[in-house]
């Protein structure tokens, strides 16, 4: 299937925004309940390593759509991790 510039650069968009949303609500509840137990550090941890690979990707190909989207992941995901890290509860050793 052939699609000209214009509508690849509306998919383009369009599928950005909506993975980005996602972490939206996350970050959201996460700032309202200082709580982030059930997120997994490491899962935040390969998302990151995944973006960054995608933008390396994307940096060879020269695509602009490709290298912002996972800007804005590695951006979002490292919000998450470090909500995560700053309100996870510290055994009290006293």
């Amino acid at each position: 299937m052939e699609l000209d510039e214009t509508t690849m650069a509306v998919i383009g968009i369009l599928a950005g925004i909506l993975i980005l949303s996602g972490w939206v609500p996350q970050i959201m509840k996460g700032y309202r309940t200082k709580k982030l137990d059930d997120v997994s550090r490491y899962l935040m941890i390969l998302i990151f390593i995944g973006a960054a690979l995608w933008l390396v990707y994307g940096m060879a190909l020269d695509d602009v759509y490709i290298m912002g989207v996972n800007i804005a992941a590695m951006i979002l995901t490292m919000t998450v991790l470090s909500m995560k890290l700053k309100y996870e509860k510290k055994p009290d050793y006293t």
